[in-house]
């Protein structure tokens, strides 16, 4: 785990290093191509913001389906019982993405 940890901290130092480098590149590219680094900054943004809840949402609907497919597993009898909340829950958590998306539009949008 902390292996993974430092290679996670030494990727984003990388990113972020280079950063000013790519903003600078970008405002000498964005008198000819008329794309202003805002423009740039809402790209990136609504990408984080889909990318992000997407994960988020994944992750979630995957620990969800684990524990009530670990439920049922163990009690079979207890399916009608367990379904019902499950779907609800998937639901809602599906929701995520799509709050995702819609904000991603919205920065998009401005």
């Amino acid at each position: 785990m902390k292996n993974k940890l430092v290679k996670l901290s030494a990727a984003s130092a990388t990113v972020l290093m280079s950063l000013p480098a790519v903003a600078a590149d970008a405002a000498a590219t964005a008198a000819t191509d008329g794309m202003s680094i805002g423009t740039g900054l809402k790209l990136i943004g609504a990408g984080l913001a889909i990318g992000l809840a997407v994960i988020g949402a994944g992750q979630g609907q995957g620990h969800a389906a684990k524990a009530a497919l670990e439920s049922i597993g163990r009690n079979p009898q207890a399916y009608n019982k367990i379904f019902t909340p499950f779907i609800l829950a998937m639901a809602l958590i599906e929701f995520q993405a799509i709050l995702g998306l819609i904000i991603a539009f919205l920065i998009l949008g401005k």
